[in-house]
């Protein structure tokens, strides 16, 4: 290990359904930071299992007190943490708190801006305050069920509608919901990801996906993406099965693409965001004929596969991934 270099650890795993995913952006990310320019490492954690991932094939454990680790007898201090995590505790603030206890700095937003972007329905009703268009949506709380009738999200939300977790980072126990009947399963389906359940009015339209990343120097949106998927929603099979076409940039036209890249810088400037963000909207009609940008939710720790959103769109910008993580970490330097 160069001791003149940064040393960098990309944390990935974490305690949701989605931590074999994390796995696969710590990957990606690893290919793509500067190892002349830094000393990198992977950092899985799984509960109380915090451990480096060693080059030659072994690991060694974290000491949480600050998170350090030794390697061939050296305590090796990381300057920085990546945090790839899709999902608790990487997501929703947690590992946040703890890296701003230890003073060691880290790729993501803040603790409340986490928190609270974790929280889809807690952040609908904050944005909307601003003016954001988002989809009605009601809150189901577990022992409270009773609260939210039928009616009440028939005649708020309407038929269809989803059903999702409402604190969860993943695409996991999200339905799509065509009559009443199917509402209490689908609840139950979604309680098994979060204890508060979102019901969301369906939006049928076109869906975009729009990255983001800003230093003292620049500001910058990327390519924006069109999602197209022929599955009912763009579940977990169309997120990471290859059930869905991913078109970079989007087949819209430049108006609504200038809007929706300045709603993403502003959403990004609102929340006070740091690092790379990808703000996720669905385009309809409304009543004059044009194309309403009705945001979606906002990910913190977009997926860093070479194939994921952020690398593709980042590409299509005519970027370097490599630059682009470099800019982000000496921001904070």
């Amino acid at each position: 290990m160069n001791q003149n270099k940064r040393t960098i650890a990309i944390v990935c795993g974490g305690d949701s359904s989605e931590h074999d995913v994390s796995l696969r952006s710590a990957q990606g990310l690893y290919s793509f930071f500067d190892k002349v320019r830094y000393n990198v490492y992977v950092v899985d954690i799984k509960g109380q299992d915090w451990h480096v991932n060693l080059p030659d094939g072994t690991t060694a454990k974290i000491d949480r007190n600050d998170f350090s680790f030794f390697e061939n007898g050296k305590k090796v201090i990381f300057d920085y943490a990546y945090i790839t995590i899709h999902g608790t505790p990487g997501e929703n603030g947690i590992l946040q708190g703890y890296f701003e206890l230890i003073d060691l700095p880290y790729s993501t937003s803040g603790v409340l801006v986490e928190a609270m972007t974790f929280d889809k329905f807690v952040l609908n009703q904050y944005l909307r305050s601003y003016g954001v268009s988002v989809a009605e949506s009601l809150l189901i709380r577990r022992g409270y069920e009773h609260l939210v009738s039928d009616d009440d999200i028939m005649s708020r939300v309407g038929m269809p509608c989803f059903v999702k977790p409402a604190n969860d980072g993943s695409s996991f126990g999200v339905s799509k919901v065509k009559n009443i009947d199917q509402l209490a399963p689908a609840v139950r389906k979604a309680m098994m990801e979060s204890d508060e359940v979102m019901v969301e009015q369906f939006l049928d339209g076109v869906e975009i996906t729009v990255g983001c990343y800003k230093t003292r120097e620049k500001s910058v949106v990327f390519p924006i993406t069109e999602v197209v998927t022929h599955n009912e929603f763009f579940d977990y099979d169309a997120k990471y099965n290859g059930q869905v076409e991913e078109i970079t940039p989007a087949r819209i036209s430049d108006d609504v693409a200038r809007r929706a890249s300045e709603i993403t810088s502003a959403i990004y400037d609102i929340l006070h965001c740091n690092g790379i963000i990808r703000i996720d909207y669905i385009l309809t009609k409304n009543e004059e004929g044009g194309l309403k940008i009705n945001m979606l939710e906002v990910n913190t720790t977009p997926g860093m596969t070479p194939t994921s959103f952020i690398p593709q769109q980042v590409r299509a910008a005519g970027l370097n991934i490599t630059d682009v993580l470099t800019e982000i970490v000496e921001n904070q330097f």
